[in-house]
């Protein structure tokens, strides 16, 4: 009797709002809409060509900037009573009470106002809670109107759950601070995923402020991003928030600890890649900086540490002695009054040139572009193999020159005794500098590259092995390539632009520096667009894969394949002989795995088409076209000697493709289904034979002695 009277009690309480729209339905049902604008109904989240869009309830909501900024309308409501003290809404957008802006109207007449906090470039698409107190219009019908009348910078608006209540909707309360002494090693920040993003600072004694953006959960975080600070053990830190809710927990539940929150399932998270680099917590973007240096490789990688999406661009940094392994060490470069950190290189200056040096160990120095206003180029450098790093006193090295003019790619060119910079311009522009002492650069020569931006490569490489014969290759962030000669000004195209992949989850791909000429290789990683939904961490690396120049048909290409290193992660393998390979027949059936690296050679045969169904993801080969596809992608493989060979490495968010020993390289990021173990190798149209086939079923590369930030 008592559960059906505070159910009863709960039911009349959750009646006394009255809901006006929340926008979850196909289209606008009765309110009028006018111009194009808003679309033929609510958006679903976040719309082509914008940024990021969070705070909305549900999943849809007004979103005006449909076919972009230059589309204006309105969104009219039906008329109705005013029945409560409060209407509340969700609001952001642009900032112009007569353009892009919502109205209550009565009589005709806009007797209340709001508006989106952004008017000038940057802001957030992030939605806030807002109010109007309409008490002394109670009884009366009003209506009301969303405006985008707008086309330039910001010329849109977002609106969500407007609903009439008679409690008073929480203020929002400016610069709310706490201080903590800080006892442990982290600081614990409770984040929600799609809340809204607040400015955060946190400042420690004799320290530059930490500042970024957090959507700092006001009730239960969907996860916790986390801060060390160690190295400021018994110090106060002073935390402020630019504006909360009143009723909000989120400064209040920032606690401190000595192990990561819930670090019991840090890395068995169900989507977390099992031979992919990823951050523990956290969002990630392009690698940077990847050098070699005393037996480790070095990864620095764009890193949001206090979000799931982009923003707040660090330099996060793991090392590793085998290219499979990772330990992520703490943060490498922080945000400064430069601005935030976008992607670059680093080196190591074995001859001092910088004159960094402090001790024996030589200086690691990172290159990097300060996202500010306007876009540097500056250095930070090391002198305890990567550990701590500090900020060269006089950046920017490298002023502004056009446009977002960023990610430095440097290197060392012996010939000339000189570093050089690979820097991107604008558009498809790129420019040569060089520098003796890595603090002053002069400007050499242009190179451009049709259909790619940002995010330049440059480096030399030898041809079919040979040293005595070398090309160089410059390339952009979706990998289309020049092969060419430098003579130490200019660098001049031979062939191109190529495309060095075939793949949905390739971006940003750095190489190497500083690899012992006794080893010799190329080793790229790129960036693994895939993104981890309900996880506390988005984003991966791509596996580690080493180039090669060769010659072919066509010209020189480059070749990639995976790095030797993985084959340690190789636990149970199972042969199967070679045969005929019918339609209908199936060798794997009795193979189950998840973690998998396997190889083929088959000989096509009459087969009209050949492949495989891995754990319900389809790599097919169409024998007529020559041509392998996988999700929707696809790319020309030409058999070689009436077969192909193929090597697919699958894990729990990606499955990369690698065709005749690297000549077609397809890393495609896909979620395979967690309770599909099933493997399949088929032929359709004609019979086919397996001369080799491997199933490698794949430990784990992460070890229990990574989990936590230790050295």
């Amino acid at each position: 009797m008592l559960c059906i009277a505070t159910l009863a009690a709960t039911n009349l309480r959750a009646a006394d709002d009255v809901l006006i729209a929340d926008f979850e339905g196909p289209d606008y049902r009765a309110w009028k809409v006018t111009g194009e604008a808003f679309g033929p109904g609510p958006a679903r989240g976040t719309l082509p060509g914008q940024m990021q869009v969070d705070g909305f309830k549900g999943k849809g909501l007004v979103n005006s900037f449909y076919k972009g900024d230059g589309s204006t309308g309105t969104l009219t409501s039906p008329e109705f009573k005013i029945e409560r003290q409060f209407i509340s809404f969700l609001i952001g957008g642009g900032q112009d009470p007569e353009k892009t802006c919502m109205n209550l109207l009565i009589d005709g007449k806009a007797v209340r106002n709001a508006t989106g906090p952004n008017n000038k470039p940057g802001g957030t698409e992030a939605l806030a809670p807002a109010s109007w107190d309409v008490g002394e219009f109670a009884g009366q019908s009003a209506v009301i109107q969303i405006l985008d009348q707008a086309t330039g910078g910001w010329g849109h608006i977002n609106v969500d759950q407007i609903v009439q209540t008679d409690r008073k909707p929480p203020g929002v309360i400016a610069n709310v601070t706490r201080e903590i002494t800080l006892e442990k090693r982290y600081l614990n920040l409770p984040v929600k995923n799609g809340g809204p993003k607040r400015q955060m600072s946190v400042a420690i004694e004799g320290q530059p402020p930490r500042n970024f953006e957090i959507e700092l959960a006001d009730g239960e975080p969907d996860w916790w991003a986390f801060m060390d600070s160690a190295q400021f053990k018994g110090k106060i830190a002073v935390l402020k928030v630019d504006k909360l809710p009143e009723d909000s927990a989120g400064l209040k539940a920032i606690d401190q600890s000595d192990e990561l929150k819930n670090s019991d399932t840090l890395y068995h998270e169900k989507l977390r890649p099992q031979f992919h680099f990823s951050p523990q917590r956290g969002w990630n973007n392009d690698p940077n900086g990847l050098v070699f240096y005393r037996g480790e490789y070095h990864l620095f990688f764009q890193h949001n540490p206090y979000g799931w999406s982009w923003g707040n661009m660090h330099w996060g940094h793991a090392v590793s002695t085998d290219l499979v392994h990772w330990k992520e060490l703490p943060v490498a470069l922080y945000p400064d009054q430069h601005g935030t950190m976008f992607s670059g290189s680093a080196v190591v200056d074995w001859n001092n040139t910088a004159g960094l040096q402090t001790g024996e160990e030589k200086v690691l120095v990172c290159i990097f572009t300060a996202a500010g206003n306007p876009f540097t180029q500056g250095i930070a450098y090391s002198n305890d193999r990567g550990r701590t790093w500090s900020k060269y006193e006089n950046n920017p090295v490298l002023p502004h020159i056009i446009g977002a003019n960023r990610d430095p790619k440097v290197i060392w060119y012996a010939p000339d005794k000189k570093w050089v910079m690979a820097l991107y311009l604008d558009g498809s522009d790129y420019a040569l500098f060089s520098s003796k002492d890595l603090k002053k650069w002069e400007r050499m020569s242009n190179v451009a590259i049709p259909g790619t931006s940002e995010c330049p490569e440059f480096f030399e490489i030898a041809v079919d092995g040979n040293q005595q014969n070398t090309r160089w290759v410059f390339y952009g962030g979706n990998g289309r390539y020049l092969v060419g000669k430098f003579d130490g000004q200019t660098f001049t195209p031979e062939s191109g632009p190529h495309t060095l992949h075939h793949g949905n989850c390739w971006y940003a791909s750095q190489t190497f520096t500083d690899i012992p000429a006794e080893d010799g290789r190329r080793i790229l990683i790129p960036w693994g667009q895939m993104a981890t939904p309900g996880m506390p961490f988005n984003q991966m690396m791509g596996v580690p894969v080493e180039l090669t120049l060769r010659t072919t048909d066509e010209g020189p290409r480059l070749l990639a394949n995976p790095v030797k290193e993985h084959a340690s992660l190789r636990a149970i393998t199972h042969t199967i002989k070679p045969q005929p390979l019918n339609p209908g027949d199936n060798p794997l059936a009795a193979i189950k795995g998840e973690l998998l690296d396997l190889t083929a050679d088959i000989v096509i045969g009459d087969a009209a088409e050949v492949g495989f169904n891995i754990r319900g993801a389809t790599v097919s080969y169409d024998a007529k076209k020559q041509e392998l596809s996988c999700k929707g992608k696809k790319a020309a493989l030409k058999p070689v000697d009436g077969k192909i060979r193929l090597r697919l490495m699958v894990d729990r968010t990606s499955i990369d493709i690698f065709g005749n020993d690297g000549r077609l390289y397809m890393p495609m990021g896909v979620i395979v289904p967690q309770d599909n173990l099933s493997l399949e190798v088929y032929a359709k149209g004609g019979s086919a034979k397996i001369n080799a086939l491997e199933v490698h079923e794949l430990k784990s590369a992460w070890n229990s002695n990574l989990y936590q930030l230790r050295d």
